[in-house]
Parts: structure tokens; sequence; C-alpha cells
């Protein structure tokens, strides 16, 4: 018997008249908050919302209710499609379809090898394709995918410039030991971004530094809004954006796309293919925004759904999630983010989690970053498939960016902290300056800030959930940021031990940044560390503005400050 427990949807509980019972006698209030209709929210969490976390009657609640049956219907889980060992049949010679090879192929560009074979039956389901592409005693195995009309490709993203040789291994006899060479010029190109300590870097080493925004569903817009979403992202500088496979059902974004990952039917999707011109139409997006120097941080679930596909069952999750991932990994500039919010996908335990987790990882064979960002629930991050933590809070930043870098020894990104606009909810009416200021606070203490905008418009196009034009004022200072890190010796700055009133960070002994937050003194006495004679700027986050102080400083100096909030200084060996 399934019963109710700790992530049952609040909604599920109070839709069954014994369970709603044991509610409304034991806390009357939840049956009266707004939060409890609606949304799929999970148990222990939204009882932590309404009533308070410490509450002795949410452990009453949850032991009563895991003794109730849980009658919700659910979909049938299917199993998973098999590729026939026999889907060709033995008089088809083996190794007999016709291979496409590329020009011009470059380091650390995608490059795609073509393959005309067959098209019976369903090859989106029963074909199995990979490759292994082997150069000086190094191997990559890579996964191929159905591209329609009797077309499969294997697209392969080179780290080094020489002769790659492949082979190809496949249930359908007419792909199966296919082999061949690619010949791979240099290139200036930096590949890849992979975590790198508590940081990334590109494949070529070079620091990568993410100041990212957030746009979940501009690809689900029309033409015309896409391309405006693209023409505003070239005026700034941002180097990531989030961004949805799925189209996103929530406020101010309710419009239905044009296309969808998988194929209508006329009762639902074709879950088994895969809609062709949705993905062409994406791929150019992703290569746009690489042409802007964007990598797309692409959500593969999110909770916010109408169409059915945030309970897709496992056969049907697992189908798309290595669809996606051996059609797009090749390309340079992705990142995959499971889910966003993934504790409020109630379908799916830990354990699911873990398993599309390392079912990317084995998909990918590049080290793309990967990541899982909550509602509530931190993820646990020592998982070995995830690169970097990816994490949704607001208050106390800086202590606990430094906290999760201590306790999952991996890069920190605060992919939501409240957005920058004037929406009716408190995660959306962020002042610039308060934005800002978080992510300076997040900085300080060796993590990144992803930004977002949320300006509401007549026509409910905020650019956090469709894009368009970005009307805020944090861009160019999130941009300021960006070049004060750059700045620094090693590209990073990492935090340092820190005053009670300033943080400080950055590369002990040739380089310091002491930043004030929202404190604003008229002068400071600084310690310069022992040993270091330093050049010292003044830095107005804000107002974008650094100033050299006169003279070299070593031991304890005066410094004299704007008297404003937002500034900083910046010691500078003058070694360097």
């Amino acid at each position: 018997m399934a019963t109710f427990h700790s992530r049952s949807a609040l909604k599920d509980v109070l839709a069954q008249a014994d369970s709603r019972a044991v509610v409304g006698e034991i806390a009357p209030e939840v049956l009266d908050s707004p939060l409890a209709s609606g949304d799929s929210f999970p148990l222990r969490s939204i009882l932590g919302v309404i009533l308070e976390p410490s509450d002795p009657r949410i452990a009453q609640l949850l032991g009563h209710l895991t003794q109730i049956e849980d009658l919700t219907p659910r979909p049938q889980e299917v199993s998973p499609i098999v590729p026939p060992a026999d889907y060709e049949s033995a008089e088809t010679a083996r190794a007999s379809a016709s291979v496409l090879l590329p020009s011009g192929a470059s380091a650390n560009r995608m490059l795609e090898i073509a393959i005309a074979g067959p098209s019976h039956g369903n090859p989106f389901t029963d074909v199995e394709l990979t490759a292994r592409f082997s150069r000086a005693g190094q191997s990559v195995d890579v996964g191929g995918f159905y591209d329609g009309d009797g077309r499969y490709a294997l697209r392969f993203l080179p780290a080094e410039a020489g002769t790659w040789e492949f082979v190809t291994k496949s249930n359908a006899r007419s792909l199966d030991g296919l082999a061949g060479s690619v010949e791979v010029a240099p290139s200036d190109a930096r590949g890849a971004v992979r975590a790198d300590g508590f940081h990334f870097s590109f494949a070529d080493g070079t620091p990568f530094t993410p100041i990212g925004t957030t746009a979940y569903a501009w690809t689900h817009q029309d033409d015309a809004l896409q391309q405006e979403t693209l023409d505003s992202l070239a005026k700034t500088s941002f180097s990531k954006l989030r961004m949805s496979l799925f189209p996103k059902h929530f406020l101010y974004n309710a419009n239905e796309p044009d296309r969808f990952v998988f194929p209508r039917t006329h009762d639902g999707w074709d879950l088994e293919r895969f809609d062709l011109a949705y993905f062409r139409t994406l791929e150019q997006r992703l290569e746009q925004l690489a042409a802007l120097g964007i990598d797309a941080d692409l959500i593969l679930f999110h909770p916010y759904d109408r169409w059915g596909f945030s309970h897709l069952g496992k056969a049907a999750d697992d189908r798309y999630v290595s669809y996606v991932v051996r059609r797009l990994s090749a390309f340079p500039n992705v990142w995959w983010s499971l889910a966003n919010e993934y504790d409020l996908l109630l379908d799916k335990s830990p354990e699911d989690w873990d398993r599309i987790g390392r079912l990317v990882r084995t998909n990918d064979p590049y080290g793309h970053p990967i990541s899982i960002h909550n509602w509530v629930e931190i993820w646990d991050y020592a998982s070995e498939w995830a690169t970097h933590c990816s994490i949704q809070c607001g208050e106390g930043l800086g202590g606990l960016v430094r906290e999760w870098r201590r306790r999952f020894n991996k890069p920190v990104i605060i992919d939501e902290c409240g957005y920058e606009g004037d929406l009716d909810q408190g995660w959306g009416f962020l002042t610039a300056e308060e934005l800002v200021s978080r992510s300076w606070a997040v900085a300080m203490s060796g993590g990144y800030v992803t930004h977002g905008e949320t300006y509401y418009s007549d026509d409910e196009t905020v650019f956090w959930a469709k894009g368009g034009r970005l009307r805020g004022e944090s861009p160019a200072r999130l941009a300021f940021l960006g070049r004060i890190i750059e700045e620094s010796p090693t590209g990073r700055i990492d935090p340092l031990p820190s005053d009670f009133d300033a943080q400080h960070a950055g590369a002990r002994g040739e380089y310091q940044l002491i930043y004030f937050g929202a404190g604003q003194p008229s002068f400071r006495n600084v310690v310069i560390p022992q040993g270091m004679t330093a050049h010292v700027d003044v830095i107005d986050s804000w107002n974008m503005t650094v100033e050299r102080l006169p003279g070299e400083h070593k031991g304890t100096v005066r410094f004299d400050l704007p008297g404003r909030p937002y500034c900083a200084l910046r010691l500078v060996s003058v070694d360097r």
C-alpha cells in the first residue's frame, strides 16, 4: 500500500477526504493558506513555509499521514524499448551505409559525420549507434542519433588537432563497423568550459567567469521576440544563459509554443520520436549564443508544466535525456542543469535524479558542467556526476557560499538569488542595487551569481521568462564585477580571512579586495599584508569607477573613501 510521505504533494493530501480531515484537525490554518492549492508543493517543505519549520505539528501531521493510503491516480510506468538485434536482415551487408565526412574540421569545434542509413520502423528507438574516436593512444566514445529521413549523425568535439580515426558499432548491420578518419586542424578556439577547482576554465586553460542571466522560455517565443533577445544580449557582457528545453507555464509565461521536443499526436505526444524542426531551431540559437560568447545552461526538467513533460515516466525520461545529450553535447557552449527546482518535481526521487545525472555523464564525453537546482532542499552536490553547485538562495549568501565551498569542494553558483524588477512577488522586486550587492557578496566568497530581470510590461514580456529587451541597471554593473574578477592575477578571486564589517578576497600577499557592501565608511585603516608593498585603488561598484590612490603603501595605512555604499578597496602588489 502506497501511503502519503514527506514529498507527497500537499494538494493531493487535501484532495482526499480522510487526509484533509487530519490536516484540518491538527493544523487548520493550512487549509486557509493560498499555498494549499495550485502548485504541487512537497508536503514537508510547504508545511515549513505555512507554519514554522520548528512547529511540532509538522512531525505530528507526517506521522498521521504516513498511515493513510495515497489514492492519487499515477501514470503507469512503461518498460524501456530495447533496440532489436534483427532490425536489418542477415542479407544486409555489414558496414554498407554511405558516410559523409566533414571538411575543414578544427580542434575544439564540433564536427559532424553524416550517415545515410535505414529508415523503416522507428529509428529513434529501434536503432542504437555509437562510435569510438581514437588518436595517439586516446579514445572518446560518442553516441549517435537519428536525424530523420534515413540520416544518422555522429557529432564529435575534438580536443586536439591531428588525425582522428573512428569506428562505429550498431544493432543495424549497415551502420555497424563503419570506419574512417577525419583530419582536424589546429584552431584558436578555447573549447568547452569545465569545472576547475572552485572555478571554471575553458579547455585550453583560460579562466571562464560565469556572469549569467536567465530567460527560461525565450526559445519558445515567436521569431521576432527571439531575435530581440539576441540583440539585447549582444549589448551585454553575459557569458551564461539559463534556459529550458521544455516550455514553461507560470506567471507571465502562458503562451503556446509552435514547436516542442516531441511531436504532437491527436491525443497528446509521441514520446518515442522527436520533433526535428524544434531541435534544428534550438541548434541555430545555440550557435547564435556562441557567436556572442554565451554558454547555454540547458534545463532538462522543471515543474511549471501544463503539457505533461514533468511526469513522462522513467523510460521516456531516459530516451529524452539520451537523445538531447547525444545531439547537443558536441556544442562547446553547452551546460546541463538536470532541473530547475528539482524538489518540486514530486514524481522523481533522489534515486531518479542520480540515474539521470549518470545518464547525462555517460552520453557526454566532454565534461561539460552539470548540476541541479533547488526550490528549498539543497541537493547533495557530493554526487559524482555534479561538477558544481547550482543553488537558489537569497539571504546570508556570503557565509553560505563559503560553507558550501568547504562542504562540497566544488564551484558554487547562486543561480537564483532574486531578480531585479518590480513584480508583485518577493523574488521579483529586488532593486538593482540589491542584486548587484548580492552578486558582490557572493563573488567575495568565491562564488558566482546568475542575474535575472523581472520588470513588468503590459504585454507581459518579462525578460526572465520570455526574453526580449533588457531594461534594468544591473547588467552593466555585473559586467564591471566580471572585469574586476578577471583583472586579478589568476582571473579568479577566492575568500580571505575577513573583518566583521567587510569581506576580504583575492590572492594572499599579492592581491586583495575589501568590500564594504551597504556600509558607507568615509575612511578605513587598512593593514597591508606583511611583506607586501601595494598600489591601492578605490572601487565604486555602483558607479563603476576605479580610482588609483597616489603612492605605494605598506604597514597600516588610513585611506579616505567616498562615504557611499557598495565601495571596495583593492590592494595590488607593486611587484605584479
